[in-house]
């Protein structure tokens, strides 16, 4: 039998401090396509769709997939957005009679008219196809699951690795346990247990840490009869809503005491290692000073900027870290990408080679991270910013920084662009003539992803909160919505 899936991919974080609504033109930023460019694509990469795709060959699924749509992560998506991306969707689940639903969802997002956007998803669509039709969906581990999406899908998987390097296995993952369902063999729904906490300790971080025997324990309980997939959920923290926090998700066989157990005592662990934190966040000046020293003979120093990371919502224009760096007289550097579309029209008209005064960066929220920061440079680099990536994350897959320029001022290449993303792959810098490997000290924009690529250059890694949007300074970001207590604010 010939199964027919209809498959759609919807994916949003959404930083709810972010004063920036994600409109249509942000999903259009980083991608908005049909089902058939989405495959051309991304159909052979490391996507949940090309995990679909693996499996539905396997298995002679005659698959209809409708949309991939992703915005980088910013405020609440607004009501035009959500509407216009799953438009797509709602018209085709109309379109049955369908055997299965695959759906590749982030499971943060957040709109303008309601806290749990992936929840929203998932009415809309049962109010179509109808409660028993079996809905599978791959998640972010950095997702906010709800009750309702847990409710409303039969199963739920998510990546187990954080910097995110088996997108495709956890598509074929979730796409084998789908199959398994429509031939009747497996009958799943997914258990959750919440901790009251923002997020795990260090983020779901899986490369070193508590996560790597919590995995571990997962597997091993996987191999129970009855156990079809485990989940761990570091959480998305900066998100102002009641569900917000960790949560473990077991599918299974049922709703049996065992099961449950098995969910409580990760989500336990979680908790009990609630203040066992990894990184050491330096502030601008003790991190300008431990770049000041550094030598670069072992590899570069690479530096990340924690609190101003784009990949979580972050506006990616805070200066303070770039002001420390230049006037303690940090050389051979690079700092990227500093998000300003405003300077990066002001320097297009200018030949490569030009020498200019202007102020860059810090203009949507000074009083996070650093307010604009007048330098005079040369222009290095002038054109389009699309990049293909060529690392374990983004390999193969393009980006689009929009217009960029790279500024070389007083020994530091700054990479300015317009549109924003987190730094996960060489190829962002290496495509604008920046080689990181040449440098003595290289300061991105992200918090784990970086070190998929760029562990492998680096002499040392440092870790700093600038301040900005994402600072672990969490009582500072004013929560109204979170239930009380949760950890660390109460």
């Amino acid at each position: 039998m010939s199964f027919r899936v209809l498959s759609a991919e919807i994916a949003h974080e959404t930083n709810t401090f972010n004063i920036h609504p994600t409109t249509l033109q942000q999903f259009q930023d980083r991608y908005l396509l049909d089902g058939k460019q989405a495959i051309l694509a991304r159909g052979d990469k490391n996507t949940e769709l090309a995990g679909l795709l693996d499996t539905g060959r396997d298995h002679g699924w005659d698959i209809n997939h409708v949309i991939s749509a992703a915005a980088g992560p910013g405020g609440v998506v607004t009501r035009e957005a959500f509407d216009t991306v799953t438009a797509p969707l709602m018209e085709a689940a109309s379109d049955g009679p369908w055997n299965g639903v695959f759906l590749m969802l982030h499971g943060a997002m957040v709109t303008d008219f309601c806290d749990d956007g992936e929840g929203e998803i998932l009415r809309n669509l049962r109010a179509v196809i109808g409660p028993d039709i079996p809905i599978a969906v791959t998640l972010d581990p950095h997702a906010n699951v709800t009750t309702a999406m847990c409710d409303l899908a039969q199963i739920l998987v998510s990546f187990t690795t954080y910097p995110h390097v088996d997108i495709r296995a956890t598509g074929r993952r979730a796409a084998e346990l789908l199959q398994r369902t429509m031939t009747g063999e497996i009958h799943p729904q997914t258990l959750r247990s919440h901790r009251p906490m923002l997020e795990e300790a260090n983020g779901g971080r899986t490369d070193l840490g508590p996560m790597i025997a919590r995995h571990a324990m997962a597997r091993a309980y996987e191999t129970r009869k009855g156990v079809y997939a485990i989940s761990i959920n570091g959480a998305f923290p900066c998100a102002d809503i009641w569900e917000v926090g960790p949560t473990v998700l077991v599918t299974c066989d049922g709703a049996s005491q065992a099961y449950t157990r098995i969910s409580e005592t990760l989500a336990d662990d979680i908790w009990e290692q609630r203040n066992e934190v990894l990184n050491t966040y330096l502030t601008v000046w003790e991190t300008a000073a431990a770049a000041k020293k550094w030598n670069g003979d072992a590899g570069p120093l690479i530096i990340a900027d924690y609190s101003d990371n784009p990949g979580s919502g972050a506006y990616g224009d805070a200066t303070n870290l770039l002001q420390a760096v230049l006037e303690v007289g940090v050389q051979n550097a690079c700092f990227g990408p500093l998000v300003d579309p405003v300077a990066v029209a002001t320097l297009s008209d200018h030949e490569v080679g030009s020498v200019v005064t202007l102020k860059i960066g810090g203009g949507t929220a000074p009083e996070l991270g650093g307010g604009p920061l007048q330098v005079t440079g040369v222009i290095k680099w002038s054109g389009d910013g699309r990049v293909v990536g060529s690392g374990p994350i983004l390999g193969g897959l393009e980006r689009s920084f929009g217009a960029t320029i790279v500024l070389g001022v007083e020994g530091i290449d700054i990479l300015i662009v317009s549109i924003a993303h987190q730094m996960l792959d060489l190829k962002q810098f290496e495509t604008f003539g920046i080689d990181p490997a040449a440098k003595s000290t290289v300061i991105l924009k992200s918090m784990q992803h970086f070190r998929a690529a760029f562990t492998r250059l680096a002499g040392r890694i440092i870790i700093c909160d600038s301040g900005a949007l994402c600072t672990l300074d969490y009582a500072s970001l004013g929560y109204k919505n979170v239930p009380k207590p949760t950890f660390p604010l109460n």
